[in-house]
């Protein structure tokens, strides 16, 4: 049996219409997160006054894992329940500060990983976008 689909209070809202989650029996699948934050800005992107902008992938691969942390956990799940994620890079040469940071969060008993460079993402300024599968521990 699947239950509705969850947009996460207090989270950017998705662009588009689905939700940030959706759980199958003791399965949690999230969607596609970014470092976008609620009021739409991005962490790990800033803009001068002349409009050159700075992009962090160490910042934003931050900011998406804390995000994932707060929609699993509106499902009852946490990082350690991962189980599988998919990571979209803009540009493979960030894969060192992504992998960095991923090592600061998971070691080799955390989820399967797949990274994969994509043209773009919806906003010029995303570096990354992780989603992924995550497996609820069992409700008492």
């Amino acid at each position: 049996m699947t239950d509705d689909g969850i947009v996460v209070p207090g989270k950017a809202t998705p662009r588009g219409r689905f939700p940030h989650l959706k759980t199958a029996g003791d399965l949690v699948f999230f969607s596609g997160t970014s470092s976008r934050r609620p009021d739409n800005t991005i962490a790990g992107a800033t803009a001068d006054d002349m409009g050159a902008t700075t992009l962090d992938i160490r910042e934003q691969t931050r900011a998406v894992l804390a995000n994932v942390r707060e929609v699993l956990a509106a499902a009852g799940a946490t990082l350690d329940d991962l189980v599988q994620v998919t990571t979209y890079l803009v540009n493979m040469n960030d894969f060192a500060g992504y992998n960095a940071v991923w090592a600061e969060h998971f070691d080799e008993r955390g989820p399967t990983r797949t990274t994969v460079a994509v043209h773009q993402l919806p906003h010029p300024h995303l570096l990354i976008e992780i989603q992924g599968i995550a497996h609820r521990p069992a409700r008492p």
